[in-house]
């Protein structure tokens, strides 16, 4: 196997091709990344600024340079000894535009598609308008607005011959079992005779190759005549008159789709979609023939050399991740003699292993930035820093309330039609025993609600139907909630949901009345009842899944604001900090378990910049402090809030009920807890350089924060959302941040604004640092996202996707020790010093920091508590990595550097293992050699001498 020593992120454009990547190869090898991780590759909708919207597995995306720019790309790589890891998108599929040609080809001949199995479409809908159709919710008003407003029409695409309906971009082509009619209704001959090849046509297979042949005739008929006798065709149903129009309407509804207005989708959309979004469409990677068309590209290209690895995305949208995962497995060690790297996208609750049973070499590591960054925090925080939160806001203390709520709003309001359609297959269940036929549909998805909203991570994995003792521990969690949420008549119920969902082989359905019983084999149901139920399983799971990820991320992540800095992908709010001896612990599991792994504190799905994370977890040290600075600056800001119509407070009159103060405490915009999360962003992005009085820093800070808070707003759900945005609250929040950061206020809200980021600002970068080198060096592959090797104050995407200098990266790069820099902190020269000196490291040593035995290390003496040790050994070369944490009470008001005072550091030491006691060890980050006494003792005072984290090597080569 090929296995990265470490990895940079990518994100492919057509704004950053391939080829722009290839110049900066130099720069990414002396760096020491040993493996560009390109976000997909494969064509996506044009203008796709991230490329998880595949419309063509099947080749490499022209706007990012073809399959000839990835070659010079890969090349390049190889000159450096380099590799390629991609991110792979197996789930779903972008249907917006008219790029995809097997979704047009579904909704061309329906059921008897091609490609009808490929997406996971519920072709025997309960709605009898959808049966045998594909709901598309594309139109921006009701159907019959958009019709009689001529926004609807029939066209015809000359290039293929093909009739289509056109509405705005899209393009949604007409059976042509149809075209008869339509040539008919001009009264001419040719176009008679024309129609002639589609009479008596249907739309089986057999049938779909005559339909092609009498569209070239079309096409070629059009090509020498002109579009004259075609017009008269379209004209014949112009939406322009009542009675073409009509023509128009009733050609439309003899489709296999049914055009709808946008807002239907929640309720009624009857294919699987990602997440809630309904340009994204579930691809059925399960069958055979799919996982084949699928992979056709990435299993070439691996096979000819061009990729070491696959990264995929969204594992838990697939029916079965542990099938797929083996099937993958297998077909890539079939074409390459060596084994090949995979890792993928999981999102994994607290003590929810990686399953052993998926042969993967880890995840993305999500789990680890969850890790890190719980260990920056002071749990002496939580609850004054909760109590602040309800206090200001009147939410509740505890993320697990607003998780509850939220998941239970998106299921109401985003994803009920998943939810009715895995309440339909329990319901089917049900009807096929006679002891379970009268639970209603009600009753079952009533009880399935609760479940869902309870249960806490985010998918089971059954096997045979039946789920592991891992599913178990979350899914007895779920069932405990709904239990205590549903009334006992409905207690019955769930437990026989239970049983069908995977929790007994013995509670099967029977046979329909009047049909022979089928017995058990083996302790497993009758066929027919088993696929029943295994179809259940899968829709439960992909409905607890994109769930999870909409309310936990997407939805109480912007409502909860205790601490944004635990408010981030992959990370539970709920769990406020992470001691030493948890970190370790995790860290052995990986060592042992998944000893590739990758290791991120970035990502292009993060929420808000790794720096920014460590900012504002110096706040949980000083939670009391922080609390009075939120009050204060509420009251100074006061003035500047906007009445819920966006009008400035002051405008409104106390006695309409109008304003705040009336009838609700947050009847104004921002509104108390906005506010309070605003203040938060502020203080964590704002540029280490940026000075109060520079003006256009300020508004370039504000515009970056307007789109940060656009965005949480709409995703909190609360006073404006995506599907019904309440403009005027929108404009007043915005208002307010730029009043707020207006020039006027450098001499008050700014000036306190930026005096409290500089308290906090050394405590920060001992954070960063800290984070930085603990990914460096924990057991697994450390992933840097582009542009991180910086200070990365960014916050959501779009912004966290924006341009990287690299010339500026490769100008500071140098051999000096990180140590050098550290007091010019603010430029961020150091933190690319301790990124390169420690991946140099990797090259130098590779197996000391891949194949070696991780040893937590004991830390005694006054500052134990503010000390994170521990060594990684192979043969004799150890390295022994100490880093300062929770240490904004040991920097003082004095000085400028992100360090403790060596002397602060008292008695504090490492207790070192015997081998090396009275060894000297070299630090790979500063000119430091700090010598280990004959006790076994490293004394703090001398290991953290010239920075405040330490990278202390013994190779084991005696040294004249």
């Amino acid at each position: 196997m090929t296995v990265p020593r470490s990895t940079l992120r990518l994100q492919f454009h057509r704004g950053f091709t391939f080829d722009d990547a290839a110049k900066h190869v130099d720069y990414f090898a002396a760096l020491g990344i040993s493996h560009l991780y390109a976000s997909p590759v494969t064509t996506a909708e044009p203008g796709s600024t991230h490329g998880y919207d595949t419309v063509d597995y099947t080749q490499v995306s022209a706007e990012c340079g073809g399959e000839a720019g990835l070659r010079r790309l890969v090349d390049k790589l190889r000159a450096h000894s380099m590799g390629l890891v991609v991110d792979m998108v197996p789930n779903h599929m972008g249907v917006s535009g008219s790029g995809n040609a097997w979704w047009l080809d579904i909704l061309e001949w329906g059921r008897h598609s091609a490609y009808a199995r490929h997406f996971d479409v519920d072709w025997h809908s309960p709605d009898p308008a959808l049966r045998g159709k594909v709901l598309l919710p594309t139109l921006g008003a009701p159907y019959g607005d958009e019709l009689a407003a001529g926004r609807i029409a029939l066209d015809f695409a000359a290039d293929s011959g093909r009739f289509c309906i056109g509405y705005g971009p899209h393009v949604f082509p007409v059976c042509p079992t149809d075209y008869a009619a339509i040539l008919q209704s001009a009264e001419r001959a040719d176009l008679s005779a024309l129609a002639e090849r589609f009479n008596g046509l249907t739309t089986q297979p057999t049938d779909q190759p005559r339909a092609a042949e009498g569209r070239d005739e079309l096409r070629e008929f059009v090509a020498q005549s002109g579009r004259a006798a075609i017009d008269v065709v379209l004209q014949a149903y112009a939406p322009d008159d009542p009675v073409t129009r009509d023509r128009l309407h009733r050609l439309i509804e003899r489709q296999h789709f049914r055009l709808a207005w946008w807002r239907t989708a929640s309720d009624e959309v009857n294919w699987r979609r990602f997440f809630d979004i309904s340009t994204l469409a579930g691809v059925r990677v399960e069958r055979p023939e799919v996982f084949d068309a699928v992979h056709a590209l990435v299993f070439r290209l691996y096979h000819e050399g061009m990729l070491d690895g696959l990264r995929i995305d969204h594992i838990d949208g697939l029916a079965e991740p542990r099938e797929y995962c083996q099937r993958l497995r297998q077909r890539l060690t079939e074409l390459r003699d060596t084994a090949p790297y995979v890792v993928v996208e999981k999102i994994l609750g607290r003590g929810e292993p990686l399953r052993d049973d998926w042969p993967v070499d880890g995840t993305t590591g999500y789990d680890f930035m969850n890790d890190v960054g719980a260990l920056l925090h002071d749990p002496a925080g939580a609850e004054p820093l909760a109590r602040t939160w309800t206090e200001l806001t009147g939410r509740s203390p505890r993320f697990a309330d607003e998780a509850v709520a939220a998941r239970r709003k998106i299921l109401v309001e985003n994803l009920p039609a998943e939810l009715d359609r895995a309440a339909r297959a329990l319901h089917r269940i049900a009807r096929d025993s006679l002891t379970t036929r009268d639970f209603t549909f009600t009753t079952l998805r009533r009880v399935l609600t609760e479940l869902v909203v309870h249960f806490p991570v985010y998918r089971i994995y059954p096997q045979n139907g039946l789920r592991s003792a891992t599913d178990n521990l979350y899914f007895e969690q779920a069932l405990a909630g709904a239990r205590a949420a549903l009334s006992r008549a409905d207690h019955a119920v769930l437990e026989r949901v239970n049983a069908w969902l995977g929790g007994s082989a013995e509670d099967m359905p029977g046979a329909r009345p009047g049909a022979p019983q089928q017995p058990a084999q083996n302790g497993m149901p009758p066929s027919h009842a088993g696929s029943s139920r295994r179809s259940a399983q899968t829709l439960f799971s992909q409905l607890t899944a994109p769930v999870a990820a909409k309310a936990i991320e997407d939805t109480a992540c912007y409502r909860y604001g205790r601490l944004l800095s635990r408010n981030e992908v992959g990370s539970d709010p709920g769990e406020f900090a992470l001691s030493v001896e948890r970190f370790h612990a995790g860290n052995l599991e990986r060592s042992q378990r998944f000893p590739h792994t990758l290791l991120a504190t970035a990502t292009h799905d993060h929420k808000r910049g790794e720096d920014v994370r460590a900012r504002l977890a110096v706040l949980s040290e000083i939670a009391e402090d922080w609390g009075a600075t939120l009050r204060a600056w509420s009251t100074l800001n006061a003035p500047h809030r906007r009445a819920l119509d966006g009008k400035p407070v002051g405008s409104v009159g106390q006695d309409t009920g109008q304003g705040f103060g009336q009838d609700r405490s947050d009847a104004w915009a921002p509104g108390p807890a906005a506010e309070a999360m605003l203040y938060q962003t502020l203080v964590g992005c704002w540029p280490p350089e940026l000075q109060p009085d520079d003006e256009a820093g300020i508004r370039k800070l504000a515009e970056r924060v307007a789109q940060w808070q656009l965005k949480a707003l709409r995703e909190a759900k609360l006073q404006t959302n995506w599907l019904a945005p309440d403009e005027a609250y929108e404009a007043g929040c915005r208002d307010f941040l730029f009043d707020i950061l207006a020039p006027q206020r450098r001499d008050g809200f700014l000036k306190e604004l930026f005096a409290f980021v500089a308290r906090i600002g050394r405590a920060g970068v001992l954070n960063s640092l800290q984070q930085t080198l603990l990914r460096l060096a924990s057991p697994g592959i450390p992933d840097l996202y582009q542009g991180t090797e910086l200070w990365d104050f960014s916050l959501v995407d779009p912004d966290n996707r924006r341009p990287v200098d690299f010339a500026k990266r490769v100008a500071w790069l140098a051999q000096t020790p990180p140590s050098e820099f550290l007091p010019g902190w603010r430029d961020g020269r150091v933190k690319l010093a301790v990124v390169q000196r420690v991946l140099a490291l990797r090259a130098h040593l590779p197996e000391l920091l891949s194949q070696s035995t991780y040893l937590p290390l004991v830390v005694r003496g006054a500052h134990a508590s503010n000390v994170i040790a521990f060594a990684r050994r192979h043969g004799n070369a150890w390295a022994v990595v100490v880093a300062s944490r929770l240490a904004a009470g040991l920097l003082g008001d004095d000085g400028d550097l992100p360090m403790v005072d060596p002397v602060q550091w008292a008695d504090t030491a490492v207790e070192v293992p015997s081998d090396l006691s009275a060894r000297a060890l070299f630090d790979w980050l500063s000119p430091a050699a700090p010598k280990v006494d004959e006790n076994g003792l490293l004394y703090l005072r001398d290991a953290l001498a010239a920075m405040p984290i330490a990278m202390l090597v013994e190779d084991g080569v005696p040294r004249g």
